[in-house]
């Protein structure tokens, strides 16, 4: 994802994958440039970005922006509501996402906070489904799987998942990438059939790669700059299908 400032020292930038039971034209990643691909383009934003001009971002491209909400329990994004209430005033459909800390606490304690943060999700048709940031831990190199087993990771997901839906009335969007999913959840094909992916791959020759049990993906992280502030990504699918996605259809 888009760097962010967070009270922890050794932030880094962060990349992420998620997909959806929405009746989108399932393909893999092509390796072509992501605007050559013809759908909306978008990107996702954290505090690293401060305050956006989103009439620029617009003009520019923008469809659809996801903003960081929360991280862990205690941290949120002290630009958020200008992040997240300017890109909707400047009519781009937005979305909140979390950045899962595994090692910190229960998968659903951080839906909660995230939820109470702006992780919400109404069937308005501005407003995208919850995502959750899960990939290799930023703050401790020894244990890029946060020293957990696959099977603690995959009820960690499962528990942010659930309570998540039970809040919303969604499923979050899982964005992470092939390698940490494979390598961290054991490839585990327990979310592929009702959570959207939004992947996270900026090498071309590696296009094809998707997580275990996903056959396609609804949003593509392909670059971490690019005209767009943050991270530049790609919807798989057509206008009036990203409405039906923020929709709830």
């Amino acid at each position: 994802m888009a760097r962010d400032h967070t009270p922890f020292p050794r932030r880094r930038g962060l990349a992420a994958a998620s997909v959806t039971a929405l009746a989108l034209t399932g393909t893999a990643l092509a390796g072509l440039p992501a605007e050559a691909a013809g759908g909306p383009k978008g990107h996702d934003v954290s505090s690293h970005q401060k305050n956006v001009d989103w009439k620029s971002a617009k003009a520019k491209g923008a469809r659809f922006v996801y903003v960081k909400a929360t991280e862990g329990t205690t941290y949120r994004n002290p630009y958020f509501d200008q992040q997240y209430n300017g890109s909707r005033g400047a009519g781009l459909i937005r979305g909140a996402y979390h950045f899962a800390l595994p090692d910190k606490s229960s998968g659903a304690a951080q839906a909660r906070h995230f939820v109470r943060n702006g992780g919400g999700w109404t069937a308005d048709g501005w407003t995208l489904p919850p995502a959750l940031d899960i990939e290799y831990n930023p703050y401790d190199a020894k244990h890029k799987c946060y020293d957990m087993k696959s099977s603690a990771l995959v009820r960690w997901i499962k528990s942010f998942s659930d309570e998540t839906k039970r809040l919303t009335g969604r499923r979050p969007v899982i964005y992470t990438t092939a390698h940490w999913w494979n390598r961290c959840t054991g490839g585990s094909r327990a979310f592929a059939s009702d959570h959207a992916l939004w992947i996270a791959r900026y090498d071309a020759a590696d296009a094809g790669s998707l997580p275990a049990g996903w056959s396609f993906w609804t949003l593509w992280q392909y670059d971490n700059s690019g005209s767009l502030p943050g991270d530049q990504n790609l919807f798989n699918g057509s206008m009036a299908q990203l409405k039906r996605f923020a929709r709830g259809a």
